[in-house]
């Protein structure tokens, strides 16, 4: 087998690509031979030692990835060999073969496409956890997605729509407001020529969303909370703009509003059984054609190095996906 390797958690030139013993499973384990893995923003902040969880070095990064069972370890009998999966285990998918904890494993039905399958489960799952359990999101409310035309962003803004909401997606330049229009979002805001204040006021009449969903944080938090409707709910989704935001307190106050942090990965590992609710739902609502990863580009597995690059430009559009 190959894969990416890091050695160094000093950022993405220190990566290497080697061929390593291909291993074999231990006890609740499955060797995986990946088809696809997906680029996500822990994958690179996970190279630069400054995500929270720090695996032993050396380490594979990718987190997130898709292909076929090849083997199974002792006491897994829910998996078999041949069998598509897709797994989301904090590491190892940036090679050709990896070893995953079984109870980590997505099977997937018949039609799901190993591209589509790496690039569902952390997005999907963020945003649904997010919209419909932290959120509580009801039909015929309004939800403003900021970093719309993201991984996260794409997804909520799919997950809102099949949940009967009307969605404003912002954005920072025309072609992604464009993407967020094409995947169902009703009404679009580019904050790099617009006032999102205003441009909000505008189109809720003054209301303001029911419900904010940010995985960006940054500049357009504060203006974003100030906008917020009486008993809004604003999802503190993650900190992709860098700084972390400081919002002043009385405004909750004065709107009634709650700010509600979303961790999907501690309440998968914290509720196992709501979680796969979750997920077997997500997985039905892929097969309706409800929702769809929007995929902004494949490349080989060797290039991963420029898909970082292409992700630090933040040009990208919905999940970049390298392929084997």
């Amino acid at each position: 087998m190959h894969a990416w390797l890091c050695e160094n958690p000093i950022g993405v030139d220190a990566l290497t690509w080697q061929e390593r013993p291909t291993p074999q499973p231990g006890a609740g384990e499955v060797l995986i031979r990946i088809e696809a893995a997906s680029l996500n923003f822990p994958d690179l902040l996970i190279v630069q030692n400054k995500y929270q969880m720090k695996p032993p070095l050396p380490f594979v990064p990718g987190s997130e990835y898709a292909g076929t069972i090849e083997a199974v370890g002792e006491g897994v009998t829910h998996l078999k060999v041949g069998q598509a999966v897709a797994c989301l285990s904090g590491t190892g998918g940036f090679g050709t073969h990896t070893l995953a904890p079984a109870k980590l494993c997505m099977p997937l039905p018949a039609g799901f496409p190993a591209v589509d399958a790496a690039a569902f489960i952390m997005t999907y799952a963020t945003s649904h956890h997010a919209l419909m359990d932290r959120g509580q999101l009801k039909a015929g409310e309004t939800v403003l997605v900021l970093g719309a035309a993201g991984g996260v962003g794409t997804a909520a803004i799919q997950i809102a729509k099949a949940a009967g909401a009307r969605v404003i997606a912002a954005a920072s330049n025309a072609e992604k407001c464009a993407l967020c229009t094409s995947i169902g979002a009703d009404a679009t805001i580019n904050y790099s020529t617009e006032n999102l204040r205003e441009a909000l006021k505008t189109l809720t009449d003054g209301k303001g969303p029911d419900i904010i969903y940010d995985p960006v944080g940054g500049e357009f938090a504060e203006p974003a909370f100030r906008s917020i409707a009486w008993r809004g709910r604003y999802l503190v989704v993650g900190f992709a703009a860098g700084p972390i935001p400081a919002l002043p307190w009385n405004l909750a106050l004065l709107k009634g509003a709650s700010i509600v942090g979303v961790f999907w990965g501690d309440f998968s590992r914290r509720e196992p059984a709501a979680n796969a609710a979750m997920m077997q739902e997500l997985a039905q609502w892929y097969g309706a054609g409800k929702i769809k990863p929007v995929i902004h580009n494949t490349l080989p597995m060797a290039q991963l190095k420029q898909a970082y690059a292409d992700m630090g430009s933040r040009g990208v559009m919905g999940k970049l996906v390298m392929v084997n």
